[in-house]
């Protein structure tokens, strides 16, 4: 496959690697991860040219109402291919990463196709996301939290009753001393703005493409930029 791709100018084969990210080609966005390595790109570069450029258009179109879930899902499985050959690489080079976030669904609460779309468009966006998957309790937020130290805690739930169990979360990392620490982040079909308020969450997401809005938005004005 590669032969095919060594004719092509960089910045032809980065667009290339756009239109397979949308269109969910897996083998095209790895052979493409691959021959810009081999090109010399560094792997930040092939990321965030290739990866998150693409995925950025995928955000816009979804938040748009033009892309939908399963064609999103399509994409992110697509881009997690070619992250799978980036990231060992970024690690061995320290890359900057945005930010790190730890997500889950809440306690007693087992939807999960919004929280791993979510944190499939947050590593998209350039951020390390550690998913601690469904009906999380407070204690094994509070435990992520101090062994990944992140900036983000992405907090999901799909029912009424689950709801309240956010708030409970968020008070624990009160009376712990962290709540100032971390930005809050609380998603979910029954959720809006006003309940993010109440618990005193920094922000309530409508869906995958607003969380990453959001979350770039929030690190840049905590680190002053």
């Amino acid at each position: 496959m590669s032969e095919d791709l060594s004719g092509i100018p960089t910045d032809e084969l980065i667009q290339n690697m756009h239109d397979d990210l949308y269109d969910g080609v897996v083998d095209g966005v790895a052979a493409g991860t691959n021959e810009l390595l081999r090109r010399g790109l560094t792997p930040s570069e092939v990321m965030n040219q290739a990866l998150v450029g693409g995925m950025d258009i995928v955000g816009v179109d979804f938040r748009d109402g033009i892309l939908f879930v399963p064609e999103v899902l399509m994409a992110a499985k697509a881009m997690k291919s070619g992250m799978e050959i980036l990231r060992p690489l970024l690690a061995n080079t320290g890359a900057e990463q945005i930010g790190t976030m730890i997500i889950g669904t809440v306690k007693g609460d087992i939807h999960d196709i919004g929280k791993n779309l979510v944190a499939m468009m947050m590593e998209g966006a350039g951020f390390k996301v550690v998913n601690l998957g469904i009906n999380c309790d407070a204690d094994k937020f509070l435990e992520a939290y101090r062994e990944h130290q992140p900036e983000i805690l992405g907090m999901s739930a799909l029912l009424t009753t689950t709801m309240p169990y956010m708030d409970t979360v968020i008070k624990r990392f009160k009376e712990e001393g962290l709540r100032d620490k971390v930005i809050v982040l609380v998603g979910g079909a029954p959720l809006n703005a006003a309940f993010a308020e109440e618990i005193e969450a920094d922000a309530y997401c409508r869906d995958a493409a607003v969380a990453v809005e959001t979350a770039k938005k929030l690190i840049a004005i905590r680190r002053g930029h």
